[in-house]
């Protein structure tokens, strides 16, 4: 029996539904993570009682002599009702207080005449400081105690740091940026509805999370539905829309309001709210020379260069690498020896969307997880690839690990919302010099 395309998109929508109903109902149950001991800020979040919220946090003096923990401070809260609540801290600078749960402004003082002697509010800083109770999101609050160490960081102290993390970012990047590559290799399609599978990684990651399942287990079961889901995408929905003969330009467009449709179904379950794992969203740092990182980001970085190292080799190795690789040179070729064109170009839609949830799952880390994050990626997947070379599967990370490198060191000179632009500067840049990208080969077209 064949199913009409539109049929298919319903039946996809459906699934989906189911989905978000988990991750909805997720959230709405969710309780926050945790603050470690040695945090230095103080976080917002709904307590025990679903109708408190929790205010904890520690108080430490900085000067130059290093850094001490201040007991006896007195901290007050003003909640939304106006309703003042105290608390002091304890011998080693921690606090912790409820508040009746109401949305709205909360303003968080402290007292500083309940300060030993010799420790004051930095000159400058700010008390009380007012915050807006909204959802799970921890809120933070600083209060910097003492004169500080006076230690400053110039612009190229802050170079190791930034190559740093633009080359994690750009590791994790390369994950979505090597699904969307394969899949236009194989179809010619540029797929818009690419970033919403990043989004579907992290969403999954955390509604399996929320209900109790450690991160990392979660992690694997929200990429394996991605990989089903690809599997279905591509089975029961493109398949069709290509035996029809249908065009790679209608098929964009297409694609580009799947991605409409499965963001709003996001954002409906989700109420647009910004959420964060319940495990290992504040970890330790540590210190390499001038590098700051986390055995949180290790493990990340390592994961996604697995991945990114086994699709490559396995599409230079395998049958089924040799076969995607015929049918992205000529799909009409590759079938005349037997290959089966349909079957193969469903498994790299299968690995596609498990790469992207991978992205998503890691991004979640980082960036927290919300509705449109995969959207706000794919503008930067799309110039990776760009830049690597449509098709070039090496190319893919290349470009990524250049554009995430890029957007990191140009907040170094220009403010961080506008990093993004750094991209589009190296896009145009390749464009005018190399058309066909930095590993792509030159084809003439017409």
């Amino acid at each position: 029996m064949r199913l009409r395309p539109a049929l298919c998109l319903v039946l996809l929508v459906m699934v989906f539904l189911g989905a978000g109903s988990a991750v909805a109902a997720a959230a709405s149950t969710a309780a926050p993570a945790e603050v470690p001991a040695g945090v230095t800020t103080g976080v917002t979040a709904r307590g025990d009682d679903p109708e408190t919220v929790k205010v904890t946090g520690k108080l430490v003096n900085r000067d130059e002599t290093g850094t001490t923990p201040v007991g006896g401070g007195k901290v007050t809260v003003t909640d939304a009702s106006g309703v003042v609540h105290s608390a002091v801290s304890r011998p080693d600078g921690g606090f912790s207080l409820e508040v009746p749960f109401k949305v709205g402004p909360i303003s968080i003082a402290l007292d500083e005449g309940s300060l030993p002697d010799g420790v004051a509010l930095r000159e400058g800083g700010r008390n009380p400081i007012t915050r807006t109770v909204s959802g799970t999101l921890p809120l933070t609050v600083t209060f910097v105690l003492g004169e500080g160490d006076r230690r400053t960081m110039g612009w190229a102290d802050q170079v190791p740091q930034s190559l740093f993390n633009g080359f994690y970012f750009g590791l994790i990047i390369s994950l979505g940026a090597l699904g969307l590559s394969l899949i236009f290799g194989t179809t010619r399609l540029t797929n818009f509805a690419h970033g919403e599978m990043v989004t579907f990684g992290a969403l999954v990651t955390y509604a399996f999370n929320v209900m109790g399942v450690d991160i990392w287990l979660a992690g694997l079961l929200a990429v394996a539905l991605a990989g089903a889901f690809g599997f279905a995408q591509d089975r029961f929905f493109w398949r069709p829309i290509r035996r029809r003969g249908t065009g790679v330009v209608a098929m964009m467009i297409i694609s580009i309001g799947v991605q409409f449709i499965l963001r709003n179904v996001y954002q409906y379950f989700t109420g647009g709210r910004t959420e964060t794992y319940r495990q290992y969203t504040t970890p330790e740092g540590h210190q390499l020379g001038p590098i700051t990182y986390t055995v949180r980001d290790v493990v990340c970085a390592a994961i996604a260069l697995v991945l990114v190292v086994g699709v490559t080799t396995a599409l230079k190795r395998t049958r089924l690498g040799r076969a995607t690789r015929a049918v992205a040179d000529n799909p009409a070729l590759a079938a005349s020896t037997g290959i089966n064109v349909n079957r193969v170009i469903t498994t790299v839609w299968s690995v596609g969307a498990l790469l992207a949830a991978t992205c998503g799952l890691l991004l979640g880390f980082s960036q927290a997880v919300k509705f449109d994050l995969g959207a706000l990626q794919l503008l930067v997947m799309f110039a990776a690839i760009t830049v690597g070379g449509l098709g070039s599967v090496w190319g893919a990370v290349l470009g990524s690990l250049l554009v995430g490198t890029l957007i990191e060191m140009s907040t170094l000179v220009i403010p961080s919302e506008l990093k993004v632009a750094a991209a589009l500067f190296l896009l145009i840049g390749v464009l005018l010099v190399r058309p066909q990208g930095l590993l792509g080969r030159a084809q003439r077209i017409g």
